[in-house]
C-alpha cells in the first residue's frame, strides 16, 4: 500500500510520521508545494516543535516516510490520499471572520482529480464544514477519465504539545464515509491501516456527515468548558472565592469532570476559535441563529478575558502604563508548542501597546520575527516592543511581569533575583496560575493570578 498526505503542516507531517512508524510495510509520502517547509521536514530542524516528534521522524524517515514537492507524482502512486490543508477562517465576502475558507480544499480536489490515474481513496483530515464531502467528490466526478474515487472523513483530534502521544494512543480515531458497499470497503481499508496499532475498540465508523461534524462539536465543547470557568473567574475575583478550588469542587462530579476547567488568561490555537466561529456561521445558514448565538458567545467570552487581563493590570498601575516596561513571558497559545495562532499573548501584546507601554517579550520556543510579525503585522516596526532573550532580560527593569503561556521554566525563576532589579511597587499577573503567589508576595510582589482572591481578602 502507498499513502500520500497532501499538507505537510501540523496534521499532515506528525500523522503521516506515526502511519509510517507503525506501519513500516506502507510506503507514506508528504507532498506539500512549500519547499522551504518540505527541506525542513527532511532537515535536522524540523518545522514544528513538539515533544517527541524528532525521533517519530528520525526513525521512519528515508525508509518509509518521504517528504517531498512533487505533489503529481505523489497522487499517482498513492492508493490512499490524506488531504491536510489549511482550511482558514474567510477574511472577505460572505461569511467574512466566520465561515471556513475551502480554497485550498477545492484546488486539492481538482489536483487530484487532473494527476489520478485510477480510483482511489480520498481522506478528509482538514477540519471542514459538514457536507463539505459533497464539493470534494463533485470535482472529482467531474474528471474526464471515469474514474470512481471514495471520500472518507477521518478528522484529528491532537492536542498541540501531546501530539506524538496522542497519536500513539488515541481516545478514538473516527472514520465517516457513504453506507454504501463501496463507501463501506474504503471505511474498511482505512480502519486497516489504524488497526496495525490502535485498538479496534477505539476506532469509531460512522456516516460522513456524522465524522465532519463531530470535530467542530469537539472543539466547540472544549473550548465552551474553558470560557465557562473563565467567566467564573471573573466572579472570583469579585467575591474572594479561588477558582482553582471551585474547579476541584465541580471537577468531582463524575457527571462533570476536571478537564479543560483551568482558568487562564483565554485560549488560542488554530481550532478552538476557527471551529467554533465555523460552526456558528453553519448554524446560521441552516437557519439556526439561536444556535449560532449561543455559540458565538463562547468566543465573545475568551475576548472579554484577554481583554479584562490587561485592564486589571492598568488598574494595578496606578491607572496608567504608558511608557512602563512590561515583561510578556511566553508568546505560543500553550507550553510545548511554537505554534502561536490566535495566542492570548497577541492580544495582551497589542492591547499594553495601545496604552503605550515598553513591551518586553520573552518565548523558549516562538522565534523573535515571528513574535514581532505576530504582533505588528508583518514588516512594522514599533520600538516600544522589544524580544528578550530569556526571561531575565525582558523581566529586568520590568514595572509588571505577565505570564501568559504556562512554559514550566516560568515556575522555577529566581523570582528574589528579578524583584531586586524592578522598580517598586513590583507586580505580576499570573495568566496561568502556575507560580505560588504567597512566596511572591513574601518576596515583595504585588502578586495576582486569574480568579485569585486579592492579597489580604481572607
Amino acid at each position: 500500500m502507498k499513502i500520500c498526505c497532501i499538507g505537510a503542516g501540523y496534521v499532515g507531517g506528525p500523522t503521516m510520521a506515526m502511519i509510517a512508524l507503525k506501519c513500516p510495510d506502507i510506503t507514506v509520502t508528504v507532498v506539500d508545494m512549500n519547499a522551504a517547509r518540505i527541506a525542513a521536514w527532511n532537515s535536522g530542524t524540523l518545522p514544528i516543535y513538539e515533544p517527541g516528534l524528532d525521533d517519530v521522524v528520525k526513525q521512519a524517515r528515508g525508509r518509509n516516510l518521504h517528504f517531498s514537492t512533487d505533489v503529481a507524482g505523489g497522487i499517482k502512486q498513492a492508493d490512499i490520499i490524506f488531504v491536510a490543508v489549511n482550511t482558514p477562517t474567510k477574511t472577505y465576502g460572505v461569511g467574512k471572520g466566520r465561515a471556513a475558507d475551502l480554497t485550498f480544499i477545492e484546488s486539492v480536489a481538482r489536483t487530484i482529480a487532473e494527476h489520478a490515474d485510477r480510483g482511489k481513496i480520498i481522506v478528509e483530515k482538514s477540519t471542514i464544514p459538514v457536507k463539505t464531502a459533497d464539493t470534494i467528490k463533485t470535482i472529482l466526478a467531474s474528471n474526464t477519465k471515469g474514474l470512481k474515487f471514495a471520500v472518507l472523513s477521518n478528522p484529528e483530534f491532537l492536542a498541540e504539545g501531546t501530539a506524538v502521544k496522542d497519536l500513539q494512543n488515541p481516545d478514538r480515531v473516527l472514520i465517516g464515509g457513504e453506507r454504501t458497499p463501496e463507501g463501506d470497503k474504503a471505511v474498511e481499508t482505512l480502519v486497516g491501516v489504524y488497526a496495525r496499532w490502535v485498538p479496534r475498540a477505539n476506532i469509531i465508523t460512522t456516516n460522513l456527515w456524522s465524522s465532519e461534524l463531530s470535530k467542530l462539536v469537539a472543539n466547540a465543547f472544549l473550548a465552551q468548558r474553558i470560557s465557562s470557568i473563565n467567566s467564573i473567574s471573573a466572579l472570583c475575583e469579585a467575591t474572594g472565592a479561588d477558582v482553582d478550588e471551585v474547579a476541584n469542587a465541580i471537577g468531582m462530579d463524575s457527571r462533570i469532570g476536571p478537564k479543560f476547567l483551568k482558568a487562564s488568561v483565554g485560549f488560542g490555537g488554530s481550532c478552538f476559535q476557527k471551529d467554533i466561529l465555523n460552526l456558528a456561521y453553519l448554524c446560521e445558514s441552516f437557519g439556526l441563529p439561536q444556535v449560532a448565538a449561543y455559540w458565538t458567545s463562547v468566543v465573545s467570552i475568551n475576548d472579554w478575558q484577554k481583554h479584562r487581563f490587561v485592564a486589571h493590570i492598568g488598574r494595578e498601575l496606578f491607572n496608567t502604563v504608558a511608557d512602563k516596561k512590561i515583561a510578556v513571558l511566553g508568546f505560543a497559545f500553550k507550553k510545548d508548542t511554537n505554534d502561536t495562532r490566535e495566542s492570548a499573548a497577541i492580544s495582551v501584546c497589542r492591547d499594553l501597546l495601545n496604552e503605550r507601554a515598553l513591551v518586553s517579550v520573552y518565548d523558549p520556543k516562538v522565534p523573535a520575527e515571528e513574535i514581532r510579525a505576530d504582533t505588528l503585522g508583518q514588516g512594522v516596526e514599533n520600538p516600544r516592543l522589544t524580544v528578550a532573550k530569556d526571561a531575565y532580560e525582558a523581566c529586568a527593569g520590568a514595572h509588571a511581569i505577565t505570564i501568559v503561556t504556562e512554559w514550566d521554566e516560568f515556575k522555577t525563576l529566581d523570582y528574589a533575583k528579578i524583584f531586586a532589579g524592578m522598580p517598586k511597587p513590583a507586580c505580576l499577573f499570573d495568566g496561568r496560575n502556575i507560580v505560588d503567589l504567597a512566596a511572591l508576595r513574601k518576596i515583595g510582589f504585588k502578586a495576582s493570578g486569574i480568579g485569585k482572591p486579592p492579597a489580604g481578602r481572607p
